[in-house]
């Protein structure tokens, strides 16, 4: 049974393109490299695949071989470092805490660390040091439009408003309780259901 399965929405140029391993591995040896992106459809493509065709096979083994000679090149994965998400969460968890011991709020940190840093800029980097200079840079040039962005998300998160606190948990109740709220529920979101006969 054969498992061509061409799933991949390939980018370039701006054209949409289905791609599968026989066309990934055609575009590998094309342009002399295997991106994360390619390796990755390809590792998903034989996960999700009961049993891979002979094709597919072929394909896999001039790929290999063509990593194996240097003629196709593995892109290495590079890992980023977004430096204003450190910093954003060292500024909201103190802010928070100090909200939180004088108070009787209770604030999620994640919320109000993703609204500041929707509006705050990225600070990528590579390496430890690029990470280093960027906080530097972060402290000396922003920290100022940090502090004031998470105190606006502080603001909108103590001000946002409390959707059904009425709510309540189903608890453990016999069949006949749980029939009540059940109608009860039904009469308070659809008064107008049963029709008189």
């Amino acid at each position: 049974m054969s498992c061509y399965r061409p799933t991949l929405l390939w980018v370039a140029d701006n054209k949409m393109s289905v791609m599968s391993i026989e066309k990934i591995v055609e575009q590998a040896l094309q342009d002399g490299y295997l991106t994360p992106a390619m390796e990755a459809e390809v590792g998903r493509i034989c996960d999700n695949a009961s049993e891979l065709s002979i094709e597919e096979y072929m394909a896999l083994d001039r790929l290999m071989g063509a990593l194996l000679t240097g003629e196709v090149v593995a892109v290495p994965r590079k890992q980023f470092i977004n430096v204003m998400e450190e910093l954003v969460l060292t500024e909201a968890i103190a802010r928070v805490a100090e909200i939180e011991a004088t108070s009787e709020s209770s604030l999620d940190v994640g919320d109000i660390a993703a609204y500041a840093l929707n509006r705050l800029p990225p600070l990528y980097a590579t390496t430890e040091e690029g990470a280093n200079y960027q906080r530097q840079r972060a402290k000396a040039e922003l920290q100022e439009f940090i502090s004031q962005q998470v105190g606006e998300a502080i603001s909108r998160y103590l001000d946002r408003p409390n959707f059904f606190p009425e709510r309540q948990a189903i608890s453990k109740n016999t069949g006949n309780e749980v029939l009540h709220q059940v109608s009860t529920l039904l009469q308070a979101y659809a008064p107008n259901f049963e029709q008189k006969s």
